[in-house]
């Protein structure tokens, strides 16, 4: 019986030590993981205290120098969206000035039919309902006439109103012919006043880019082959979405409450964006995902088919602007753009079908990046919007 006993007490103690030392493993390994948070969130806050840095350090003229190559990008998309604009104008005016002269013409005949017949209804004055009864040799010729002048009356009436509505539509056309006209010299005269402030930035830009250290140079450098490259991608994109849009008729206004997208990095959220403004610095036309996504995949946020999956890259095969990047339609009127990815990691071509979730690369720090995070952007109509709404 005692030896029962011991041997119980012995399991007893035995049970105690493994519960003890799995508390301390499990403190230990909560311990451990909220170091490792607390380091991330260390590194990060360094990081961003080093850019703030950066920034801090760079000479007045080169802080003009990067805000000018800004406001240049942005008023030469106008120019160009003003261009787009002017030649769409032009075109709508010269087809509704051929289908104002064929309408005109066509209504000057219809209107001399419609006088022809005006004048032979007042030679032969009203037809009355005796006179037609008097004038035939039976009741089937009487209701033969009498149904014909019906018909006939019914006739002139129709055709006296397709002549007014004639009249009534030519009215229109010409009114917005008017209306498309004024607003045709309006924006030549913004495209005119556009063209003279780019000069303008640009001989201000070029005056202070003289005060630049070489190493700010180089920095100009790649700031506006980034700028260049971008609005490339855009016009491309721009492009492809005004195609479908006129194939398909899709309506490139959509809104990002019925996008139905996850989120861009696989087991991330938006808790894993440090910087939640956009923009967050001016020329940033997406959002940054940073947070602990070192060696994340990243996924299409919805069905799409792949129109752009590439490395831009220097001459001298060094990454450059997005680095590699992918970039899906959605055929909703968006497209997604994802940036920065690890070198070799993208794993879809253009016109590969993806659908949603599907891994099509791994977060890195390729092109103009300074650590790893997954640059993200939304295109509706081929232009840069804020992509945080359209986050879940």
């Amino acid at each position: 019986m005692n030896k029962i006993i011991l041997n119980l007490l012995i399991i007893s103690l035995s049970l105690i030590l493994i519960m003890q030392n799995t508390i301390v493993y499990s403190a230990s390994s909560k311990s451990a993981l909220q170091d490792e948070m607390s380091d991330t969130q260390d590194k990060i806050e360094q990081l961003q205290k080093e850019q703030e840095e950066i920034q801090d350090n760079r000479s007045e003229a080169m802080k003009t120098v990067e805000n000018l190559i800004y406001q240049i990008s942005d008023v030469e998309k106008e120019i160009e969206d003003l261009e787009t604009k002017v030649d769409n104008l032009q075109e709508k005016i010269d087809q509704s000035e051929k289908d104002i002269q064929q309408k005109t013409e066509e209504y000057n005949k219809q209107e001399a039919l419609l006088d022809a017949r005006l004048l032979a209804l007042y030679k032969s004055g009203d037809t009355s309902f005796l006179e037609i009864f008097l004038t035939s040799s039976s009741m089937t010729e009487f209701l033969a006439n009498y149904y014909l002048a019906q018909e006939l009356v019914e006739y002139d009436k129709e055709f006296m109103q397709s002549v007014i509505e004639q009249k009534e539509q030519l009215e229109a056309d010409k009114a917005e012919l008017e209306s498309d006209k004024k607003e045709l010299d309006t924006s030549l005269t913004q495209q005119k006043a556009k063209q003279v402030s780019l000069t303008s930035m640009k001989e201000e830009k070029e005056k202070y880019a003289e005060q630049l250290t070489e190493q700010e140079k180089k920095n100009q450098e790649e700031i506006e082959q980034f700028e260049k490259d971008k609005a490339e991608i855009e016009r491309e994109l721009k492009r492809i979405a005004e195609e479908e849009a006129k194939k398909n008729s899709v309506n490139i206004s959509s809104t990002p409450s019925a996008s139905g997208y996850i989120f861009p990095v696989q087991g991330l959220t938006r808790a894993n964006i440090n910087n939640k403004t956009y923009p967050s610095y001016p020329g940033h036309t997406g959002v940054d995902v940073n947070i602990n996504v070192t060696g994340k995949n990243v996924v299409a946020v919805k069905d799409g088919t792949v129109v752009i999956s590439k490395a831009l890259k220097n001459p001298n095969g060094t990454y450059r602007s997005y680095g590699e990047y992918v970039v899906i339609n959605h055929h909703d009127g968006t497209m997604t753009l994802y940036a920065h990815m690890l070198a070799g990691s993208r794993k879809v071509k253009e016109d590969d079908k993806v659908v949603q979730g599907q891994i099509i690369g791994t977060v890195g720090s390729t092109g103009n990046s300074t650590g790893n995070h997954l640059h993200f952007e939304v295109k509706v109509g081929g232009r840069s919007v804020n992509p945080l709404p359209y986050l879940p």
